[in-house]
């Protein structure tokens, strides 16, 4: 685990820095004296440019073929000609198609020159065989590397919307739920504060306790609230449980809540808890916003095996209807989506407003 972690603190030019060094080495050691100074300098004109090649393929790609034209009119044979399908191979990896298909014809012309200086009478076709399907590998193989970067930077990029979507989502119920209860209460304990003193000092205490409520869920949304934090045990990650506090926190902003729990929810999942708690949230927080006081809303949530069904009813009147219809749809729609359920919302038939969904789980939604 440790040679790996110091493997990873390299450079990639320290690796490409290997090859060059391995061939030079080889020439100082096997070469005779009278031959070794042009060997020696052919060499690290094949290899030596190696070192670059991550940083500037075609340079490097450009600085070999030359030096391999060198060679081959000197007329000397030499380890380091794979430096050429190091060089093709980084183009590939790259550079487009169109590059790419330059670079495997220049080396294959090089191939078909090599092959006709250095072999003998009917040796021709084995040896180019060869070499070509060494280049056409080298190609592939840079081909393929390119594409397999390109996927994973789209997923990459995929992850990162994703999550961006996510936050947003986030964000958007956390603020608007909370502002919106805070500001039903301060209106209240504004209200009260002459008549009733004790009523608005509790008003301001359940504004105060909202608001670290937003603070704490705003931080675990962004991924900064750790786990051992007081405040994250304090605030425990919304789920069904929370539904009940919800329902109450409603109720102190003056919007009368019912809540109805058919079915035991352990066994749901904690994402699919979440979905659950926001999708009511941000229903009851649309009635709050754009309904008067004195509507009634009520939650009915039913837990089955691997299905969990969602329905937030109020009395709201039908002129707030057309308000309310654009207000968090979106969102909600997005977050059921990824449980294969679809929102129905839209004005009951003798007034007031309903939000109906399902959400799938378990070995359903693994088969859907």
């Amino acid at each position: 685990m440790t040679e790996r972690r110091w493997a990873s603190r390299l450079p990639p030019t320290a690796w490409d820095s290997l090859l060059p060094a391995l061939l030079l080495l080889h020439v100082l050691t096997m070469w005779a004296p009278a031959e070794l100074p042009v060997a020696a300098a052919l060499t690290a004109g094949l290899a030596v440019p190696l070192v670059w090649r991550r940083h500037a393929p075609l340079t490097v790609f450009g600085a070999v073929t030359t030096a391999a034209a060198v060679q081959w009119m000197v007329g000397v044979q030499l380890p380091a000609d794979i430096a050429l399908l190091v060089a093709l191979y980084t183009v590939a990896a790259n550079s487009g198609k169109r590059v790419t298909f330059v670079a495997v014809v220049v080396v294959e012309i090089g191939a078909v020159l090599a092959c006709l200086r250095w072999t003998g009478d009917g040796a021709f076709l084995t040896p180019f065989t060869a070499l070509t399907a060494m280049v056409v590998a080298a190609a592939v193989l840079g081909v393929n590397n390119r594409t397999a970067r390109a996927y994973l930077e789209a997923l990459r990029e995929r992850a990162v919307a994703e999550e961006r979507a996510r936050i947003t989502r986030e964000m958007h119920d956390i603020v608007t739920h909370n502002l919106s209860v805070m500001v039903a209460l301060t209106d209240a304990a504004v209200s009260a504060q002459r008549r009733s003193p004790d009523k608005a000092t509790a008003a301001m205490l359940q504004v105060s306790e909202t608001g670290r409520q937003a603070l704490t869920d705003m931080r675990r949304s962004l991924g900064v609230l750790r786990t051992g934090e007081p405040d994250a045990a304090r605030h425990p990650l919304p789920g069904i449980a929370q539904l009940e506090t919800l329902a109450g926190q409603m109720c102190a902003a003056g919007l009368q809540t019912e809540l109805d729990l058919d079915g035991r929810y352990p066994h749901i999942p904690a994402t699919a808890q979440l979905t659950v708690y926001r999708l009511v949230q941000e229903a009851l927080t649309n009635t709050l916003k754009h309904t008067p006081a004195g509507t009634r809303a009520k939650v009915r949530i039913e837990c089955a095996a691997e299905t969990v069904t969602v329905d937030v009813t109020d009395t709201g009147p039908s002129a707030a209807q057309i308000t309310r219809a654009g207000n968090g749809i979106t969102g909600m729609r997005e977050r059921v989506a990824a449980y294969g359920g679809t929102v129905l919302a839209g004005p009951l038939p003798g007034g007031g407003w309903r939000v109906h969904t399902r959400l799938v789980f378990g070995a359903s939604a693994e088969s859907a």
